[in-house]
């Protein structure tokens, strides 16, 4: 089917409920594209075919014209909501979730089984966003709601925040779609890392809101593609992913460095990781935070981060060591040894809270509760 486009500065000469109407005529042809002979603005306006077979436009080169990107479909901006195909189940199934005597890994086990699908969300709220600021509009369209997968959304948005002059976005959308639509495995990932953000980070007001302008959020998806390339032997082109994440976001992933799903990178900054670490899943990082080696030691030489852990900002985590699932971290600690699952430790060199012998244990998983003070006034007798 045609439809009709329309250039920017038309928008104001249409509210958003005529467009809700059949302006555009729910059983227009090619036909329709005769309609801006009758219109004053035929030097403006262009047809578009949709569903769209070329999407090249959706990755282009940063030196081409950017004259398409003023180009709105507003039929799509306002078809009739989501709601009806968004779960109605509880959003939170239970953000202070207590710590039974199972791992944390049971705990959180088919932890959002029952929560609504992100892309569907994100597509509503994309919708609402655009009614509030029209001017976005051109913004919104080529990054959500052109978009027909979730995982042609993220490729298109990662392409144009890493590209530059020597790297296309085209190329780089070439690579992240082929990863991301022959692995189901990183978009439940990217979904539940969605999840996350919404629910543990206050700052994040919705799920569109994470996708467009959460750094960490993006760079750990980049992270997913790389490794997945590392993994294939493809290590040119994991490193280039990683050095474009680092000079554009200012993180720092090896692609080696395994990453479990339902991760925060809040703030994200500075967050450095190395080949051989691994963070578990249900991880919760604040920026400044370094999975690092102690020196010159090759092969496994990187911290290993349980299920549920908190690491506060400023961080270092050296060596090859064990931070148990629901271990807490606080800001600034340098870590050296083994953490105990649900333990706190703090300082530097970290110390657990309550002491080697008797540490106090967390009833509560800390990468849901964000809690980075709890247990640390008691223990410490700091004071200004």
């Amino acid at each position: 089917m045609k439809v009709l486009v329309l250039a920017p500065s038309l928008y104001k000469a249409f509210s958003p409920l005529s467009l809700r109407n059949p302006f555009l005529f729910p059983n227009a042809s090619s036909s329709i594209c005769t309609l801006s002979k009758h219109l004053h603005f035929n030097p403006m306006a262009a047809c578009v075919d949709t569903p769209r077979t070329d999407t090249s436009h959706l990755s282009r080169d940063p030196n081409r014209s950017q004259a398409d990107d003023n180009f709105y479909n507003y039929a799509k901006f306002f078809q009739p909501s989501f709601s009806d195909r968004v779960s109605g189940l509880p959003f939170t199934k239970n953000h202070m979730k207590t710590m039974h005597t199972q791992s944390v890994v049971e705990d959180l086990h088919h932890e959002y089984d029952d929560r609504e699908d992100p892309w569907l969300k994100m597509q509503e709220e994309a919708r609402l966003d655009v009614e509030q600021e029209p001017i976005a509009s051109s913004y919104y369209y080529t990054s959500i709601l052109s978009q027909k997968t979730l995982e042609r959304a993220l490729a298109n948005h990662l392409a144009i925040k890493l590209s530059n002059s020597s790297l296309p976005s085209s190329t780089l959308f070439d690579i992240f779609v082929g990863v991301l639509e022959e692995n189901r495995d990183i978009i439940s990932a990217v979904k539940e890392d969605l999840i996350a953000a919404k629910e543990r980070d206050p700052a994040c007001i919705s799920y569109v809101h994470c996708f467009l302008n959460f750094k960490g959020f993006l760079a750990c998806q980049a992270h997913r593609v790389a490794h997945k390339l590392w993994t294939q032997g493809r290590n040119v082109l994991a490193i280039l992913i990683q050095n474009r994440v680092s000079e554009a976001f200012a993180v720092d992933i090896h692609p080696g460095a395994r990453i479990g799903h339902g991760i925060l990178l809040d703030h994200a900054t500075g967050v450095v990781v190395g080949e051989t670490a691994v963070i578990g899943n249900n991880v919760s990082i604040l920026h400044n935070m370094t999975l690092g080696g102690t020196g010159k030691i090759s092969g496994d030489r990187h911290p290993k981060i349980g299920d549920g852990v908190l690491i506060g900002a400023g961080t270092c985590i050296l060596g090859n060591i064990r931070i148990g699932d629901g271990a807490k971290i606080g800001a600034c600690s340098v870590v050296l040894k083994d953490v105990p699952p649900r333990t706190t430790a703090v300082g530097n060199p970290a110390r657990l809270v309550g002491g080697k012998q008797n540490p106090i244990k967390l009833d509560k998983i800390p990468s849901f509760t964000m809690d980075h003070t709890s247990h640390i006034a008691e223990w410490s007798d700091y004071v200004i």
